[in-house]
């Protein structure tokens, strides 16, 4: 199989035990793709779904045994635990099965740019986040699951392909923008806090990136709604590609023509 190269790739939100989450996807991705450093910015494994309900697919397996493949083979992988599978957190500062866990991270792209990697659910109680988004699991965002799933039923049907309903409801209720936009802010202030150029996180499923007060916000997104991750090019550029049956890139960000004010130490 033909593989593109990456320097480095980050995805968060895999949910891998939850009944919608876009295995088929992802590995499709991972097989397609190869990187220096593969980036699980938390929520990889959803622990909370599995302690109501247990279920696992053979593609869950084989998203995890894509990833340890990688590990072995001479991928440096770094994983920062989420809220969903904080149990991995006692393991922060040790290796499990050649993977790096991580509580934080600071990214140095080939710019010498620095990011700080971290989950997201540390600003939950500054933005009051909307549960809706919070919680996968909770009874209206299964509901607004529910939709997406028999949505895009329909739409294979019809020779269409995969597309967020969730995502597109969620952009159009008031409250839910002004909660992912209380935590976009939460993230840059925390960038600013630390003195990096930008932040990577995951944990609210909107895949975004945008620069805002000379720091670059970026949001891997998940595989349940947006099937999305970054990536950064050789060229020293990031960009957040979606990737279900179809594959495009969405955004970009040319971190040579962005001047930010970072003055962090290198990790």
């Amino acid at each position: 199989m033909t593989t593109t190269y990456y320097p480095s790739i980050w995805i968060s939100d895999v949910h891998l035990g939850y009944k919608d989450c876009k295995a088929d996807y992802l590995l499709d991705f991972l097989n397609s793709t190869r990187c220096d450093v593969l980036y699980l910015v938390g929520d990889i494994v959803d622990l909370w779904s599995m302690k109501r309900q247990f279920y696992w697919q053979p593609s869950h397996y084989k998203v995890l045994e894509c990833i340890q493949a990688k590990a072995e083979s001479g991928t440096r992988v770094v994983y920062i635990p989420g809220n969903h599978d904080e149990t991995f957190r006692s393991y922060v500062g040790k290796s499990l099965f050649n993977v790096e866990v991580h509580k934080t991270f600071i990214h140095t792209t080939s710019l010498g740019k620095k990011f700080l990697l971290l989950h997201g659910d540390d600003f939950d109680s500054a933005t009051r986040y909307n549960k809706l988004i919070s919680i996968a699991g909770d009874a209206a965002y299964d509901f607004l699951l529910f939709l997406n799933r028999w949505t895009n039923r329909i739409r294979r049907l019809y020779g269409g392909h995969y597309w967020s309903l969730a995502s597109w409801l969620k952009n159009r209720v008031h409250k839910a923008r002004e909660a992912i936009s209380a935590f976009e802010s939460a993230a840059i202030h925390e960038a600013k806090k630390q003195g990096v150029d930008g932040i990577i996180c995951g944990h609210i499923h909107q895949p975004a990136i945008k620069v805002q007060d000379g720091i670059v916000y970026c949001n891997d997104g998940d595989w349940i709604e947006n099937c999305t991750a970054l990536v950064e090019g050789q060229n020293g550029r990031i960009e957040l590609l979606h990737w279900s049956d179809i594959q495009h890139v969405i955004n970009v960000v040319e971190l040579d023509k962005i001047k930010t004010t970072g003055k962090a130490k290198a990790a």
